[in-house]
């Protein structure tokens, strides 16, 4: 098989399996975005509090 007949075949095993995918509704997209950016909030206030705790430990030591 050459390589064009080797990219059409990848482009029609591609497409067959893009409609077994099951996409999400509107709403779902929309909560599941909202809990993406609250946790990344929550893990940038975290890696924020926990990094200004070391600073002023490191202060302490030195």
């Amino acid at each position: 098989m050459n390589f064009v007949g080797k990219i059409k075949k990848f482009a029609r095993e591609v497409s067959a399996e893009m409609k077994k995918v099951s996409w999400p509704s509107k709403e779902q997209l929309k909560e599941s975005t909202g809990v993406v950016i609250v946790v990344c909030l929550l893990f940038a206030a975290f890696t924020f509090i926990v990094d200004e705790i070391v600073i002023e430990l490191i202060k302490l030591l030195f």
